[in-house]
């Protein structure tokens, strides 16, 4: 019989905008980012205080471009005692990207993040979870530029991203090139024979609570830890309505007024670390030979 995990689960943000996600692509373009409303620093810092209320420490994945602009924000995460982790520059999709752009951005978004936090960021999670059996090699590329593990893949189908059949649970991977990196996919559980995205973001917003409880329960049920995922404009109801398609409306904006509140109280019903603290529980990770230190804010 198969153990209950009883460790922490990995709790993580996507430190990104509204206006960066890409359902809403199409109706604000890149170029127009600087047009928008900021609304990032405020919904972080309503989380940074969440998660102090529950005594959680956690990881978030920043967009360099975020870290560009709040750079006060990034070292506060840090001096919060919360792990940083990179999510890239610009939230392009990695398979709409050439190798050497990619590179470019990852590296450029690392010694920032670097630079602020006076920390090594090993962790890096895709844009929208972009790295598929098309941009496996970026695999390579992260490991090339020093990252260490990396939470990108989905191991479902979907029309944005996902490699079915992918391993569900923390693995060591070999890229295309030989680059080898901890692997942390996106939480499934099981039902019936399929897999269930179970991980957060839209997902958490879509299903009733009861229905993510019991999933993310069915993981730690089969001996593993799950990993969660959410980003601050997610608890924003009062965020700028987009027009947008009828499918990329219902994913952004469906059951946001609820979604602070599911979150305390998937707080109180699990422990949750960051990702390192769970990959070094299951012996993927070395222990630091120094703990973390903390920037100042």
């Amino acid at each position: 019989m198969t153990e209950v995990w009883s460790g922490a689960n990995a709790m993580t943000v996507d430190v990104e905008d509204y206006f960066h996600v890409a359902a809403l692509a199409e109706s604000i373009p890149r170029e127009h980012w600087e047009r928008c409303e900021p609304r990032v620093e405020n919904n972080t810092h309503r989380l940074l205080d969440l998660f102090d209320e529950f005594d959680v420490r956690i990881t978030f994945f920043v967009l360099g471009w975020v870290a560009e602009r709040f750079p006060g924000l990034v070292r506060e995460i840090a001096a919060r005692g919360h792990e940083v982790a990179s999510h890239g520059w610009s939230h392009q999709l990695v398979y709409e990207q050439g190798r050497d752009e990619f590179r470019q951005e990852t590296g450029r978004a690392k010694r920032l993040l670097e630079d602020l936090v006076q920390q090594p960021i090993e962790g890096y999670r895709a844009a929208s979870y972009s790295i598929t059996r098309d941009s496996l090699w970026a695999l390579d590329v992260l490991a090339e530029e020093g990252f260490v593990w990396d939470s990108s893949i989905f191991p479902v189908r979907h029309d944005r991203y996902g490699i079915p059949g992918a391993s569900r649970w923390p693995h060591v991977i070999t890229a295309p090139g030989g680059g080898r990196l901890v692997e942390f996919p996106l939480t499934t559980c099981s039902v019936f024979g399929s897999r269930l995205p179970i991980a957060g973001g839209g997902y958490f917003r879509l299903y009733p609570y009861g229905l993510t409880r019991a999933g993310l329960a069915s993981v730690n049920r089969e001996g593993r830890p799950f990993i969660f995922y959410l980003h601050p404009w997610e608890i924003d109801p009062d965020q700028p309505r987009v027009k947008a398609s009828a499918l990329s409306t219902f994913r952004h904006y469906n059951n946001l007024a609820r979604c602070e509140a599911r979150l305390r109280a998937l707080l109180r019903d699990f422990r949750f670390g960051t990702v390192r603290e769970v990959l070094e529980r299951l012996d993927l990770l070395e222990p630091r030979e120094q703990p973390l230190r903390a920037a100042s804010a």
